[in-house]
């Protein structure tokens, strides 16, 4: 194991303040002796009842940082999470344990949701899953406060608060009337990405004091970087396979669009085929696919049946699998916290793991073509809410779209905007109607146009630091650090390309500067023998200069074969050998 991958699965005694019992329940229920760094001060404030903002990398352990603490209340904890299928893999997690816990969600049989309504009305579910959806519904509160008290309330992907609250999940910007629908118990957020204001905006919004960040870190040290220049898409997409073939294990291939992601799948899988591997190792992942297909190729990644996913960014999100190796990026993600969040679920094991972008200067283009569509004007604000408006009942998208006359992606866009502004609200199964009592004033419309023009602002932002991300020659860790954490300091990682090549460059100068010294001090400096000299090479005889400098020659051989060697090993041949050579 190298000593990167020991420095990150390094743990450290559970010593932070930690009560007896909650040792031996580690030991006991869950098979630890000891919490990573950051566990123990994120779960001693829980149980202290402080409400805290815990910023952990993925894979520094964030879900026992409530299970521990839920184990040994007696009060319910509540666990909105955005992903039913990692609620699911929890929740039956807990429950070999012998913790009582249930997922609560749109996707349960009748039977499933009447075991869990019963389960949560009797008191005997102790921890709770549910969807921010569920969570937003009216009366969710009341009934999920019935036979055990909600006593801690825990937000994962909490960044969705803020960052992606209009264009992600907008049933997030409706936690904040949760908690106080519950009786403000503790709050518990959870993110593995969160610069400094998307920070104090959850923070905010949710009532978290601001002695209650608290930041794991987000330096990886087994994670290494680099960032490859594409002269155009053909030799993209040629080197994106190259990539593929010559790395062992699991990794993911990130694609912007669905049509380069379905052209790089048809590559690879030929690619696999002609080295004899089934084409099925090589999945395909994006939202235009029906979910039962999403499902099962997601399914057979998590098992090991696919190597290697191409996907949208519509995969990614809740993965749990420890051992991918390799990341892939084929075109610039939106920005640096995106990059962060999808090349941070390989390596999740501990050991190393290359996260690569394959760069071409266009590829900007794409993501400011989906900015430029992403806000809406005045007229089609208008329009979409007064389609919701007259609606006689909850009205689906697609039908929204329809009376509107407008893309369906953009009518999405324009109800998270209006959901921002408490103008609409979507129930548990998707739809929308607009809120009781609001109505779309000129006020309201100038909140929202304006909030459409600040998001936009912060996208030119968040893609311009990505592009210089890119093109930096400086250390790439660095630039990340400096976006998530702009306060602390931090020192080169000494392993991504950027640092590597400065590395090169300064045993070059070395050698340089010692060959000076040398000539300086009277020695003989090294010679730089022309190309076709013809010389001498110890152990492999009589050869001939192809090309070099004071750090290394290139020597051919007879028979064609070439090989390098640093000057000092090479001396020109006799006249006559070399003439007999010819």
């Amino acid at each position: 194991m190298s000593a990167a991958a020991r420095q990150i699965r390094r743990r450290t005694p559970a010593r932070e303040g930690l009560p007896p019992r909650a040792l031996q329940a580690l030991r006991q229920v869950f098979g630890l002796r000891a919490l990573r760094p950051g566990q123990g001060e994120v779960v001693a404030r829980v149980m202290r009842g402080d409400s805290t903002l815990a910023v952990m990398p993925t894979g520094a352990g964030k879900s026992l940082c409530y299970q521990l603490p839920a184990l040994l209340s007696e009060q319910r904890t509540l666990v909105v999470s955005p992903l039913i299928a990692l609620m699911k893999d929890q929740c039956d997690g807990l429950c070999d344990l012998g913790i009582d816990a249930v997922a609560w969600h749109s996707g349960l049989n009748a039977e499933a949701l009447a075991a869990t309504e019963a389960a949560v009305a009797d008191g005997s579910a102790r921890i709770v899953f549910t969807t921010p959806e569920r969570a937003a519904e009216p009366g969710f509160a009341e009934v999920v406060n019935t036979g055990r008290a909600v006593g801690l309330l825990v937000i994962d992907e909490a960044h969705c608060i803020s960052q992606w609250g209009h264009a992600f999940r907008p049933a997030y910007l409706e936690l904040a009337p949760l908690r106080g629908a519950l009786g403000k118990p503790p709050v518990l957020a959870l993110t593995a990405t969160a610069t400094e204001q998307v920070a104090e905006e959850v923070m905010a919004q949710l009532g978290i004091p601001a002695g209650g960040l608290l930041r794991a870190g987000v330096y990886r040290p087994n994670l290494h970087y680099r960032v490859e220049p594409q002269a155009d898409e053909e030799d993209k997409r040629e080197r994106a396979v190259a990539l593929v073939q010559a790395t062992e294990g699991t990794g993911i291939v990130y694609a912007a669009t669905v049509r380069e992601a379905e052209a790089v799948h048809a590559l690879l899988q030929e690619a696999a085929n002609a080295a004899g591997q089934p084409p099925q190792s090589i999945g395909l992942y994006h939202g235009r696919m029906n979910a039962a297909d999403r499902n099962r190729v997601q399914d057979a990644f998590i098992a090991g049946e696919v190597r290697v996913m191409v996907a949208t960014p519509a995969f990614g999100l809740g993965i749990d699998k420890p051992d991918i190796r390799f990341i892939v990026h084929l075109q610039l993600p939106p920005g640096l916290d995106a990059y962060y969040q999808e090349t941070g679920r390989a390596g999740r094991d501990g050991e190393d793991a290359d996260c690569t972008l394959l760069y071409l200067r266009g590829d900007r283009g794409v993501q400011q073509f989906f900015m430029a569509g992403r806000y809406p004007d005045r007229e089609a604000v208008s329009a979409v809410l007064r389609q919701v408006s007259q609606a006689g009942e909850p009205a689906e998208l697609e039908a929204v779209a329809e009376a509107a006359d407008l893309p369906a992606a953009r009518v999405r866009g324009i109800l998270n905007l209006l959901a921002g502004e408490r103008l609409v609200r979507r129930d548990g199964q998707g739809r929308w109607r607009a809120a009781p009592g609001r109505r779309l004033d000129d006020a309201a419309l100038a909140r929202v146009l304006q909030a459409c023009e600040q998001r936009r602002d912060q996208d030119k932002a968040e893609l311009e630091a990505m592009v210089f991300y890119a093109q930096t020659g400086t250390c790439r860790w660095q630039v990340l650090l400096r976006h998530f954490e702009p306060e602390a300091g931090h020192p080169a990682c000494g392993h991504c390309d950027s640092c590597r090549r400065l590395q090169a460059f300064e045993a070059l100068r070395e050698a340089e500067a010692a060959q000076q010294a040398a000539a300086d001090a009277g020695a003989q400096p090294i010679q730089v023998l022309a190309a076709g000299t013809a010389v001498r090479v110890k152990r492999y005889g009589l050869g001939e200069v192809v090309s070099g400098d004071a750090s290394s020659l290139t020597i051919r051989f007879p028979g064609g074969a070439e090989r390098s060697f640093h000057p000092d090993f090479v001396r020109p041949a006799r006249q006559r050998r070399a003439v007999a050579a010819a």
